[in-house]
């Protein structure tokens, strides 16, 4: 599976948010950017669309910035992946020829099994700075 772009940042930004979660503490665009190495101008946009699922939290001003909306634990891969990339896990399959109804009813079983498997991961376990990467899915 290719993930898009928008999903790595995303995902990227949200496990640096995590590790940053010290009470009521915001991080600055201009820092996250520079951190995780995304251009300021895209991570606006992607930080108001992580805010209006519910991801995220922002504080105007001064002394504004982005915080998690709720422990890092409680954001599963799932929801990001509903928030970012809803079509991602999409289960239109036409049901066409003699095969259709197979292929469309093992799609569904696939899709189903992953998502179970993104509900199984969260964003704190995505900020452990001694995650290796190699996860057992």
């Amino acid at each position: 599976m290719k993930a898009s772009l928008k999903l790595e940042y995303s995902l990227r930004v949200l496990a640096q948010l995590a590790r940053r979660n010290k009470g009521n503490a915001v991080t600055r665009i201009e820092e996250l950017a520079r951190l995780e190495d995304i251009p300021a101008n895209y991570l606006v946009q992607l930080l108001n669309e992580l805010r209006e699922g519910g991801l995220v939290d922002s504080k105007r001003g001064k002394t504004g910035g982005y915080r998690l909306a709720r422990p890092a634990e409680d954001i599963s891969l799932k929801q990001v992946l509903a928030v970012v990339e809803p079509d991602l896990v999409a289960t239109k399959i036409t049901l066409k020829g003699a095969s259709g109804p197979q292929v469309a009813t093992l799609w569904r079983e696939l899709s189903k099994r992953f998502e179970k498997s993104l509900a199984g991961f969260n964003v704190a376990q995505l900020a452990q700075s001694e995650a290796s990467g190699d996860w057992e899915i």
